[in-house]
């Protein structure tokens, strides 16, 4: 549905969006991860033909982005980081005024601003002039737009921002929901956002990808080895040297005891080796007290650091 082969966007000698090539398939949720400053907004701009490309190019829904850009416009809905409303019509009239200038005809028009208030949980609002209503609403006005018309293609740039807890579940199920019928890529530095409501995840990081995989392989690839976590009352260096004897223990790093005695250690084993029974045995047999022991388990939070704090990251392979 959606296919992105070297688009690169250029100021002068800064490249904001450095040769990014990733594909989103029809009915999918694609997360597209970054930091500020990343090429997030940017590639969105340009996919919605609101800028043009330095070179590469786009498909979506089998429309050259550049070539035919009207008619890609037709087949996207698009919420931008600010909501693109007008302030001093009311949401009803504002929805009938994008689906005119979306060309949808009279006899469809009604049933199109019905279903998006019911889908955004605004139809109490319909009547209300948009300057009045909070900025969660507005937000929620914003994304009643931008699937009115019932695109192929649903573009949001950061959509829950402004919202309250229990509004951003809503908007969360809503896309969710939307999936399936609708393909979407989900623009966000929102960490949850992404492990809770999508199937893969770009991470970008200095205009270029870092990773494209669904959270789940994203994790088990940096997970590498086993991680062990420990809560135990012992001397701390000779547990330091206990545990760094325990065959498959690849790094060991213990804290300095607490006031009660209690230290902490974490202990990196090699790929396939599980020492949890060993590092065990080893303490409960030198009589010192184990109070927890557990794998650590590596999180989006994780990969994401992990991702766009080594400058060495840049470029990998994506599957």
């Amino acid at each position: 549905m959606i296919e992105v082969e070297d688009l690169t966007k250029a100021y002068g000698p800064v490249t904001a969006v450095d040769h990014v090539s990733f594909t989103v398939n029809k009915g999918e949720i694609l997360g597209f991860l970054g930091p500020n400053g990343a090429g997030k907004t940017t590639t969105m701009r340009i996919l919605t033909g609101f800028m043009p490309a330095t070179s590469g190019t786009a498909r979506i829904a089998g429309f050259d982005v550049f070539r035919d850009s009207l008619e890609v416009r037709r087949h996207i809905g698009y919420l931008p980081e600010s909501p693109p409303v007008y302030p001093d019509m009311n949401v009803e009239t504002y929805l009938d005024f994008v689906l005119r200038i979306k060309n949808v005809s009279a006899d469809k028009r009604r049933a199109r601003i019905d279903d998006a208030l019911e889908k955004t949980n605004i139809a109490d609002k319909r009547k209300q002039l948009i300057k009045r209503l909070s900025r969660g609403y507005k937000q929620r006005v914003g994304l009643a737009q931008a699937l009115v018309h019932d695109p192929d293609v649903i573009i949001l740039d950061e959509p829950t921002v402004g919202l309250d807890p229990k509004q951003i579940i809503e908007v969360r199920n809503l896309i969710k929901d939307l999936a399936g019928s609708h393909t979407i890529i989900l623009s966000t530095h929102i960490l949850p956002e992404v492990s809770m409501t999508c199937d893969r995840v770009v991470i970008i990081n200095k205009g270029k990808i870092a990773a494209v995989d669904t959270p789940q392989n994203l994790t088990a690839q940096l997970k590498g080895g086993q991680k062990i976590h420990i809560d135990a009352q012992a001397p701390e260096k000779p547990l330091q040297e206990l545990l760094a004897q325990i065959p498959g223990a690849s790094r060991v790093q213990v804290t300095a005891p607490r006031a009660d005695g209690h230290l902490t250690a974490t202990i990196e084993a090699a790929p396939g080796q599980d020492i949890r029974s060993q590092v065990a045995a080893r303490i409960v047999e030198k009589g010192w007290r184990l109070y927890e022991l557990g794998s650590v388990s590596v999180s989006l939070e994780d990969i994401f650091l992990e991702l766009t704090t080594d400058d060495a990251a840049h470029a990998q392979p994506s599957n």
